[in-house]
Order: C-alpha cells, then sequence, then structure tokens
C-alpha cells in the first residue's frame, strides 16, 4: 500500500501542512516537530510525491557528501576532491549530478537529518567523511540508514571513516593506529621520553584509534605513559593552545608535544611561545594530517601526510560507479611520515 503524506503526519501527530512544510524546507517548524516528521517519514519509507513512488528503486541526480566541519581543510580538501569527480555528464538522460555538501558542525542528530533527507531525494550517491561518532544506537542508526539507501539503488562510501558492516558501504579507512605509531616513534627515537599527547574529542573513531597508535609506540619502546600527559580537545587551533597550556601545568618538564591533528599542533607551538619555550630546541612538536599550512608553518610542522586529495577523489569515482569498489569493499589508505623543523633532540 502506497504511503500517503496523511499517513506521515498521522504517525507525527501533526498536521499534513506541517508535514509538506518540513519535506518542501520552506517554512520554519520547529527543531523537535522537524525531527518527529522526519523519523515518521523514515518509519514509513514514505517518497516525497507520486511519481517519485512509481520510480521508487531509481535515483535522483543528487549526490549528498557529509562533512563534520567544512572549514576546517581536512574536510574541506576531501569535499573538493569528491566534488571534482562528481562534476560532468552521467546523470539521468546524460545531464550533470547535483552535489550537495552537508556540514553536520560533528552532531550526531544532524548526521542522521541529512542521511534521512538524502534517502527522501533517491540520491544517487552519499560519500560520509571523517571518523565516525562511538555510540552504540547512533552507530546502529547509522547503519540502518546505510542498508536502506544501499538497498533504493544509491551507492554509498565511507571516505577516512571506520567500515560500516553488512551495509553495503565501500570503506576507505585511513591507517590512523599506524600513522600516530610512526609519528610516536620518531619522537622516542630522538630520545623523547616525556611526550604530551593532545587527542582529540573522546567520541570519535579517530581519535581512539590515534590514540592507541601513541600508546603503542610508548609500549614497544618501554616508556611508561603518564596519565597527566594527555588531554582531550576539540580538533581546532584553540584548543590546541589552551590544552597545551594545561600540559605545561601538569608537568613542566615534557620534552614533546603530539597534538591530534596539525590545527591543534599550531595552537600548541602558539602556547608554547608564550610561555617562553622553543619549538623545537626546548619542546619539539608533531601534528596529523599534512594540512596545506603545515610545511609553511614555522618552524614548519613534522606530521603524518593522509592522501585526502586522493582518497576524495577514489571515494569520488567509486561512488559514481568509474571505479571498482576494493575488494571486499574496505581499503586502508596509509599515511606518510614528513619530518620537518618542529621536531628535534630534547634538551638535555
Amino acid at each position: 500500500m502506497t504511503v500517503t503524506l496523511a499517513d506521515v503526519a498521522a504517525r507525527a501527530q501533526v498536521s499534513p501542512a506541517t508535514v509538506s512544510r518540513v519535506l518542501n524546507g520552506n517554512y520554519p517548524v520547529a527543531a523537535s516537530t522537524r525531527e518527529r516528521v522526519l523519523r515518521a517519514v523514515d518509519e514509513l519509507d514514505y517518497v516525497l510525491n507520486g511519481p517519485a513512488s512509481a520510480l521508487a528503486a531509481a535515483t535522483s541526480d543528487l549526490v549528498g557528501i557529509l562533512v563534520n566541519d567544512i572549514a576546517d581543510p581536512f574536510f574541506g580538501i576531501m569535499a573538493s576532491a569528491i566534488q571534482s569527480e562528481i562534476g560532468g555528464p552521467g546523470g539521468r538522460a546524460g545531464g550533470e549530478r547535483l552535489a550537495v555538501v552537508c556540514n553536520t558542525g560533528g552532531s550526531p542528530e544532524r548526521e542522521l537529518t541529512y542521511l534521512t533527507l538524502l534517502q527522501r531525494q533517491r540520491a544517487a550517491a552519499v560519500v560520509l567523511t571523517g571518523g565516525a561518532v562511538e555510540d552504540a544506537p547512533h552507530a546502529a542508526a547509522v547503519g540502518a540508514k546505510l542498508r536502506k539507501l544501499a538497498e533504493a539503488g544509491t551507492r554509498v562510501v565511507l571516505c577516512g571513516r571506520p567500515p560500516a558492516p553488512d551495509t553495503g558501504a565501500v570503506a576507505l579507512t585511513f591507517d590512523n593506529r599506524g600513522g600516530a605509531r610512526a609519528l610516536t616513534d620518531h619522537l622516542i627515537g630522538l630520545g623523547h621520553r616525556r611526550l604530551g599527547y593532545i587527542a582529540g574529542p573522546r567520541e570519535r573513531t579517530t581519535t581512539r584509534h590515534r590514540l592507541e597508535g601513541h600508546r603503542a609506540a610508548l609500549s614497544a619502546a618501554g616508556v611508561e605513559e603518564d596519565p597527566r600527559w594527555t588531554v582531550h580537545a576539540r580538533y581546532d587551533r584553540r584548543s590546541g593552545h589552551e590544552a597545551t597550556l594545561e600540559l605545561l601545568r601538569r608537568d613542566p618538564t615534557l620534552t614533546a608535544v603530539v597534538a591530534a591533528n596539525d590545527s591543534v599542533a599550531l595552537g600548541a607551538c602558539a602556547a608554547l611561545r608564550e610561555s617562553g619555550l622553543r619549538v623545537p630546541e626546548d619542546v619539539s612538536v608533531a601534528g596529523f594530517d599534512d594540512l596545506p599550512f603545515s610545511i609553511d608553518a614555522v618552524p614548519s610542522l613534522t606530521t603524518v601526510r593522509l592522501p585526502l586529495a586522493e582518497a576524495g577523489a577514489r571515494a569520488g569515482r567509486i561512488a559514481m560507479g568509474r571505479e571498482e569498489p576494493p575488494l571486499g569493499g574496505v581499503a586502508s589508505v596509509r599515511g606518510e611520515l614528513m619530518v620537518r623543523g618542529s621536531s628535534g633532540v630534547p634538551r638535555g
């Protein structure tokens, strides 16, 4: 039986007009009401209109790209590369495809909302970038969304994100553990034994994987980790600045600071300078990702280069069906250690 707009309204306990406003996005609706309507749409598998219902197995010319923060170069580089592979003919009747970048702001709720909206629009492809939120109910909800998308004919690709088993999604994962271990191995090899670590937000898979790699390097070298040496912060410069000051407060004898990413590393360098310490003569600093500004920092950042543009372009080609998915649907993308001026031999 065809699900109608009235059915959705009844499920959400709102008027049909409110459902229409939510789906068309042309009138302000309270956030709680909007979420209730979208949940009803999802539960009933409602298709926007009659012609779309008749073509339920078909996809549109829309491609969704989900990012955490488009202002962050990490996501901007990947989104740009993905979109470069989406442009040009290839849609229905040879027309152009429309790429839509969905900025979640790190909100799990917004991520689910965008996936629901893309499902409703019968998106041709959806690419999710960056780490996932480590929350079992959210992971289950995302998995259910991805399965529905794949069953409707949408190609789903995860770029820089852990695999989502049994969803039909292709995953291009970043070797965050291996890259983090190589980075800390390098600093230990220089003689550092008191290493502060600025980890990212606790709930992110990227945070856990990079921290695991760092700890594996410490353990292999027989370096006992002091609980004071690890702080968690957001993936931005300001957080890196504040976290470094906290590390120095906890232990002013630290000889190196390993940052969750390059933006955090820049904040760390600024905090060290403000504290009268030189980089790397007094304290070495290392980042992660090798974002474009890393080599232009003073001193330039020792970091791990992730091939963000290359991975994004590959994700775009797979999403468009112009490249075969990796065997088994999962491929690991390795990083490359970039040794530059911000790391050095610890002070005596």
